[in-house]
This record gives C-alpha cells, sequence and structure tokens, in this order.
C-alpha cells in the first residue's frame, strides 16, 4: 500500500481497532495524527511509495531492580510509550534511518563487521542488528525508514532496547517471514547494544520490549531465559500506572551504573561463583565478615538485595496469578525500599545535595501511604520513579509531584499486550 493510502486508512478509522488495543480508547484521536504525521513525514523524505508500519514499545520494571545482570528473576512490561516507523523494502543492502532530531549516515548491512568508531551510535545498532541476525541463520536486508518515538530517554523505559526490538521486527517480517521468535529478536538486540554499541546491559530490557504484556523472567539461563506472560492491567483493580520524571541528568552516571554489577559479581566471588544468580541467601549470610573485609560494605548490602529482590519477583508474580493485589502491591512497595537501603541506587554519594529521587519517593509516600505503591524505577540515581496509585488519588498525586518537578512530569501509562509488531 502507497504510504499517502495508508494515511487515508488511518483517517477513515481503519486502524482504530488496532490504535485501541496498543493505546486505549482515550489515545484514540492523538494516535491517528500521530501516525498521519509519521507518515506525511516519511512521503516528504522517500516519495509515495509502497510501505509498511511497524511499532515497538518501551518498558517498564516492576520487579527485580538490577537482577538481571546477576542471572536473577524479574517481573516487567511492555508499555503504550512506543517507537512507531514507517518503512519502505529496498533490493539494496543499505539501510537509511532517518527520525526527527537525529541524523544518521546510511549503514550498508552487507559490512556486519565491528566499526569501533561507530560506538554509541544509531548506527552501531542498525549494524550490530544485521549482524545478530546473520549469525543465527537469518537474513538481512536493506530498507528506507522514518520513525518517532515517545518512549522517554532516560526513563527507565529502554527506548535504546525499543529501537532494538523495532529493527529486529522489521528484518524479521522483510526477510525472515517472521519466524524469528520474539526472544531471539531480544537476544538479537541484547547482541547488538553489547558488541556493537560496546554497552553491557543483561537482557531485560530488550526481552521487556519484545514479549508484551506482564511478564516474568528468569535468567538462570541466560541463552534460554524462561518467559511466563502474566496478564495483568492495574485499572481493573482501580490504579494507574504513574511514571514521574523527576527532572535528575543521567551524565556522568556511568561509573555509579557500572559498580552495581561489578560489587554484586565481586561478593559473588567471595562465595565462589561468577554471578550472585548460583547463591543463596543462607550462603551470603555465612560469610559476611569476608564480604565486607574483601569487597566492602556496600558490595555486601547490595549482595543481600539480589538474593532477597530476585525472589521477591517471583512472589510478584504469584500474587498477579493469584489476583492478589494487595500482597502485589506490597511486595512492590518492598522492593522499592530495598532499592533505597540495600541497592543504594537512589542518589549518588558524591552529590549529597542532590536528591530529586528520593524527594519524588518521600512525596509518593506521603500521598499514597500504603494503599498503592512507589519504587525507583530502571537503573536508578537519576531519571523517574513508578507508581500504583488509586484513581481517586491521582490527581492530588500528580498535583503534588508537578509542585516539586514541573507540569507534564508524570505519564499515566497502559500495559501493552504485544511486542514489536507490524501496525500496516
Amino acid at each position: 500500500m502507497k504510504i499517502s493510502q495508508l494515511m487515508q486508512s488511518v483517517q477513515e478509522g481503519n486502524f482504530d481497532e488496532k490504535f485501541i488495543s496498543l493505546y486505549g480508547e482515550e489515545a484514540l484521536d492523538s494516535q491517528r495524527k500521530r501516525y498521519v504525521s509519521i507518515l506525511e513525514k516519511a512521503k516528504e523524505a522517500y516519495g509515495d511509495q509502497d510501505a509498511h508500519v511497524f511499532s515497538a514499545p518501551g518498558r517498564t520494571e516492576v520487579g527485580g531492580n538490577h537482577t538481571d545482570h546477576q542471572l536473577g528473576k524479574v517481573l516487567a512490561a511492555s508499555l503504550n510509550l512506543d517507537v512507531v516507523a514507517c518503512v519502505i523494502p529496498t533490493e539494496d543492502s543499505i539501510v537509511t534511518y532517518r527520525s526527527a532530531g537525529y541524523t544518521v549516515q546510511p549503514v550498508d548491512v552487507k559490512d556486519i563487521t565491528i566499526h569501533p568508531e561507530e560506538k554509541n551510535t544509531t548506527e552501531a545498532l542498525i549494524r550490530g542488528v544485521a549482524a545478530g541476525l546473520c549469525a543465527r541463520g537469518y537474513q538481512a536486508g536493506g530498507f528506507q525508514c522514518y520513525a518517532e518515538s515517545d518512549v522517554i530517554n532516560g526513563g527507565g523505559m529502554s527506548s535504546s532496547a525499543a529501537f532494538e526490538v523495532l529493527l529486529g521486527t522489521i528484518q524479521n517480517v522483510l526477510y525472515n517471514a517472521s519466524k524469528v521468535s520474539a526472544t531471539d529478536i531480544a537476544k538479537i538486540g541484547q547482541f547488538a547494544e553489547n558488541k556493537y554499541f560496546m554497552k553491557a546491559s543483561g537482557l531485560l530490557d530488550q526481552m521487556a520490549c519484545s514479549v508484551g504484556s506482564f511478564a516474568a523472567m528468569d535468567f538462570k539461563d541466560p541463552e534460554n531465559p524462561v518467559v511466563e506472560k502474566v496478564p495483568f492491567d492495574p485499572s481493573d483493580y482501580g490504579y494507574n500506572l504513574i511514571i514521574t520524571d523527576v527532572k535528575a541528568s543521567h551524565a556522568d552516571l556511568s561509573d555509579a551504573y557500572s559498580e552495581v554489577p561489578a560489587e554484586m559479581k565481586a561478593a559473588a566471588n567471595v562465595l565462589g561463583h561468577e554471578v550472585l544468580g548460583e547463591s543463596t541467601l543462607e550462603e551470603l549470610l555465612a560469610h559476611v565478615q569476608e564480604i565486607r573485609n574483601q569487597c566492602g560494605d556496600r558490595a555486601f548490602l547490595r549482595a543481600y538485595h539480589f538474593v532477597c529482590e530476585t525472589k521477591r519477583a517471583q512472589e510478584e508474580a504469584d500474587a498477579l496469578k493469584a489476583k492478589d493485589i494487595q500482597t502485589f502491591l506490597k511486595l512492590v512497595r518492598e522492593s522499592g525500599h530495598s532499592s533505597w537501603m540495600y541497592l543504594q541506587n537512589i542518589s549518588v554519594p558524591t552529590t549529597p545535595k542532590s536528591q530529586a529521587v528520593a524527594i519524588g519517593l518521600a512525596l509518593s509516600e506521603a500521598v499514597i501511604g500504603e494503599d498503592g505503591a512507589y519504587r525507583v524505577h530502571g537503573g536508578g540515581f537519576a531519571g523517574t520513579i513508578q507508581a500504583f496509585v488509586k484513581e481517586e488519588t491521582t490527581p492530588h498525586f500528580i498535583e503534588t509531584m508537578e509542585s516539586a518537578f514541573g507540569k507534564g512530569c508524570c505519564y499515566i501509562l497502559r500495559i501493552r499486550n504485544v511486542g514489536g509488531i507490524q501496525v500496516a
């Protein structure tokens, strides 16, 4: 279908049912306008050609804060915030990617060697996803693309993983007859980020973006993670899922992030393991002094967080399966407290006067109390916090947050039941 025909089809309401399933009925008008705008810009960039439309979501982590890189358990979900792309297949091997505010050089995906100069670039991810597909016996080809994203950068929603899942989904549909599984698309995205983008990451982000819905994940075998969908919609219980941007910069926090897995692994090494996923609470408690002496007190505390948090993530999934919302919310609060007390990813020790995440959590506690839940969202130290807020409390919650962090800092989110997909 030509881009102009896709635009007309959107305007005539032919995609309304799909838009409602992805974004909710309240967002129907805004999503129609958004898709028409993206298609119009693609038409301006490439002409009125035959095209497809793809979408890949951001994610939210609900349980298992900093557990995936230690091969633990996580509870996460796909969100209604996503990256949407109008894609035109080509007969060559060149991927041309355009997006508002970004300049990306064309990438020839016949060349799947690592280019060190592409470190931390979009080009690296395009090439890395192609390389990951080829390494698994799949195909990669060229296309022209215009995309826009409303996934919050640095908001713990994994904008880079959403992009990787988008790329994998495009290549899967165009050149692999949709034979690549959601799990493999996630692994390929992680491979691209680790080897080509040159950033260490676990598999949580990509898996949550690729699988869809609430999902309980066990990374004990990182090559074959166990993923179980757990259907859950907070609105069924009268709660809104709200992410608050506390307006704290992620700049210069790479050391703070890298110290978390490094200290956890150091504690695991004292126990004779590579990662903490191989350890038990009893084992950890039996070696408190050795860990303190060899790794420092914070390493023990972070290890303690891990062994309790990975167990808690499983308990959260079990509570949702049992439709026990109060136990689930209690566990989410406990997860947040553990991140604050033991994992210590709420503020940076070198900047004690800047504690925006802690302010957000304190305000959440004041408004929500035990009638809901709140916790740090994502990697921590800056970025966002997550809260499950009663619908009747939501206006007061948002007003309180905006008084501290400014208008528009809160996002009421929906859980999306699918990962990366072809929309048209």
